[in-house]
């Protein structure tokens, strides 16, 4: 069962290398302290109302990050052990927790232990590569020695003050390598929270075999963007179906954007449904997470070529928040709004959403958890929404006319009711 102060958290995610320039090898690079560079932000990560940064990786590597050269040292083109330690009681003092990202079911060829009973090997001998990359090869998860250097990584961190960890990848090794590490990581530290990447899959099971807290919500996160592009929001109910029965589990980590897809303000081409897509994240149960630049409408499209992430993992100005275009401050508000709400109504962290009117283009979904209730009504047609909503009384975000018991959202609209 996750941590109690997982229902409060909303992640504010970064990938650092790049939120700070950082070059984009790290041969030859001397240390370079770049991480107080994220210090500098964490007022901002505040002022979105955020309870905690989810940091992309920040180990020794050869080129982006994951493609792990020592597990037990900090990139130097971030900076050292000091510079995290600085970064992490920063962070703390303001109340703000920190997750860190684990790349543990491959690493890069420079890796700092060469002993090949670490490697999986194909029949020929060969190194397996982690989906045909070259760079990055594949751990052997049934080795002893991999397990216990696991387990030594995770709590190494968490002593230096890191409050749980994003297993990247998780989806690629079996649940029952977890499973025989996370408890020697929980004798421990029985607080920390631990989230393992999981693009597809059964969820549930894996949950329940490997010992984690979460997976990702990959599933909801297409059914946002593609539900209201395709103006299909029946697509929309049926993920929020499959959605409920997870809650039931445990608590997915949701998102509508992260460091390994294209910005959700490229994804949704009707700009006026933008918020749309951030209703939803914030009025669902889930664990939310905000990708760092999307609180500013950030573009970014994902291209599957060398460099391909460069859009969507770009450099914060050195300035600070000062810095940012005034064009984001629009996109910004929205979800301190919607931030807001979220913290003032925890109980949505478990909330099961049912739909109470369903068109394509139309949708007035109800979120309901220990006796509480929030309507989201979502309108992406011309025409306006008209519903008969009986015992709403209050419009709590977006925009609605609330008459009697009839509630009008305008075309194209959203609000939130209570």
């Amino acid at each position: 069962m996750e941590p109690g102060w997982v229902e409060h958290a909303i992640w504010w995610q970064v990938h650092p290398l790049g939120f700070v320039g950082a070059e984009t090898e790290s041969a030859g690079v001397e240390v370079t302290h770049r991480l107080g560079r994220i210090v500098d932000w964490l007022d901002y990560a505040l002022e979105i109302g955020t309870s905690g940064i989810a940091l992309g990786p920040v180990f020794a590597s050869e080129t982006h990050g994951y493609d792990t050269t020592d597990h037990l040292r900090i990139d130097p083109r971030l900076g050292d052990e000091a510079d995290f330690a600085a970064l992490v009681a920063a962070a703390h003092d303001r109340g703000l927790r920190v997750l860190l990202d684990g790349v543990f079911n491959h690493v890069g060829r420079r890796f700092a232990v060469p002993d090949r009973g670490w490697y999986r090997l194909d029949g020929n001998g060969e190194h397996v590569t982690f989906e045909g990359h070259p760079g990055l090869l594949a751990l052997n998860h049934d080795e002893p020695a991999v397990a216990d250097h696991v387990v030594e990584v995770m709590c190494h961190w968490l002593a230096a003050g890191a409050d749980g960890w994003r297993l990247d990848a998780a989806y690629a090794v079996d649940p029952a390598f977890w499973a025989r590490v996370l408890p020697r990581v929980r004798e421990r530290f029985p607080d920390a929270y631990v989230v393992g990447e999981v693009i597809h899959g059964d969820y549930a099971r894996i949950v329940a075999v490997s010992g984690m807290d979460a997976v990702t919500q990959y599933e909801l996160w297409k059914a946002v963007w593609s539900a209201i592009d395709d103006g299909n929001l029946f697509e929309l109910a049926h993920a929020l179906k499959r959605h409920d029965d997870l809650l039931g589990t445990f608590v997915p980590l949701t998102f509508v954007g992260n460091h390994d897809v294209t910005r959700i303000a490229s994804r949704i081409v009707d700009e006026r449904h933008l918020p749309h897509a951030l209703a939803v994240l914030f009025t669902v149960g889930g664990t939310p997470s905000i990708y760092y630049g999307d609180e500013q409408a950030f573009r970014g499209i994902k291209q599957e070529r060398v460099g391909g992430d460069d859009a969507i993992r770009p450099e914060f100005p050195a300035a600070g928040p000062e810095a940012l275009s005034p064009l984001g401050r629009p996109t910004l508000h929205l979800h301190q709004e919607l931030v807001g709400l979220r913290r003032r109504h925890p109980w949505l962290h478990r909330a099961r959403t049912t739909p109470l009117h369903l068109t394509n283009t139309q949708a007035v979904l109800e979120s309901e958890a220990d006796g509480q209730r929030l309507l989201l009504a979502l309108n992406l047609d011309d025409s306006p929404l008209t519903q008969d909503l009986p015992g709403v009384g209050d419009v709590l975000a977006g925009a609605a006319h609330l008459d009697g018991m009839r509630a009008h959202v305008p075309p194209h609209g959203w609000a939130v009711l209570a």
